[in-house]
């Protein structure tokens, strides 16, 4: 079927469902096109919260489903393809956590948001690339195990100056992004500023005019003098920072994201009609993992 069969059908389905499509910045451009709302997870965290629906379909991986599920109880949460995972998230376990925390007993607990919602109600207090600083600076211990991202927990501990114990995770989509792809790009396009997300490895966050989460990215982007970006993150947010800035130009370092492009229009349509796949979390977590995500939803 025809792209615009997909979205004419996506639109009458939203209408009879009352809902509403949210979609991360590392979505495809169609995808991102046809949401309500577009944007990071902390963005998107605060959209679930506030929106007026019975029904959200969540285009981007299952911890975000997760979370919006355990942030609405009253609503159904939909996820168009189960096997849109997160392989950092995979890479922290409950048991492996529980075993730190004996390690280090006067250790707060910090929880990547990318992570399941078991590591969240393990956790004294969530965040996001976006506000992973302004959180371990709102706990009053000196000592955070950070779990799972081990290159955002160095990034937190250079801006907070506080004893990070980082847990051996990464994400594979910013890890993958070379200092030697990096410098070929930047003799290519010599006038180009380089932003490039904390989830990057030390090395090229050294060499970059600007370290931040996508929502940062679109606003340094924006804000910034400069018509010529090098984008150190995974390629969807090219189209956003395009589509909000036609007359700059933004480069790709050609890196992309395998659960975030699990997402299609089909997809949607499918999951619209045939109202799946609910994403839903045993009471037990869901109760414990709220506590710390209210703690991220409060830091800016």
């Amino acid at each position: 079927m025809r792209r615009e069969h997909y979205i004419k059908k996506i639109e009458e389905l939203r209408k009879k469902r009352n809902a509403i499509i949210l979609a991360h910045v590392y979505q495809t451009g169609d995808i991102q096109d046809i949401a309500d709302f577009v944007g990071d997870s902390l963005d998107l965290s605060r959209k679930t919260v506030d929106a007026n629906a019975d029904v959200i379909l969540f285009c981007g991986v299952r911890f975000m489903a997760e979370t919006a599920a355990i942030l609405n109880p009253d609503k159904i949460v939909l996820l168009p393809d189960m096997d849109a995972g997160c392989e950092l998230a995979d890479m922290a376990a409950v048991e492996a956590l529980g075993k730190m925390r004996k390690q280090y007993p006067d250790a707060a607990v910090v929880g990547y948001v990318n992570s399941s919602a078991a590591i969240k109600a393990e956790s004294d207090a969530c965040c996001t690339s976006a506000n992973a600083v302004e959180v371990v600076n709102s706990l009053d211990q000196n000592q955070i195990l950070f779990v799972p991202d081990r290159n955002l927990g160095s990034h937190v501990a250079e801006r907070t100056g506080k004893d990070i114990i980082r847990w051996d995770g990464y994400c594979y989509v910013h890890e993958n992004i070379g200092l030697s792809t990096i410098q070929k790009l930047k003799q290519l396009h010599p006038d180009a500023k380089l932003m490039v997300h904390p989830e990057c490895t030390k090395s090229v966050r050294g060499i970059a005019d600007y370290t931040g989460s996508t929502a940062q990215m679109l606003i340094y982007g924006a804000k910034s003098k400069c018509k010529e970006f090098i984008v150190g993150t995974e390629d969807g947010l090219i189209h956003t920072l395009q589509k909000a800035n036609p007359d700059k130009k933004f480069y790709s370092v050609t890196t992309c994201c395998r659960g975030m492009k699990q997402i299609n229009l089909k997809k949607v349509a499918a999951s619209l009609e045939q109202m799946r796949f609910k994403v839903d979390v045993p009471d037990n977590i869901k109760a414990k993992a709220k506590r710390a995500l209210e703690r991220m939803l409060i830091c800016t």
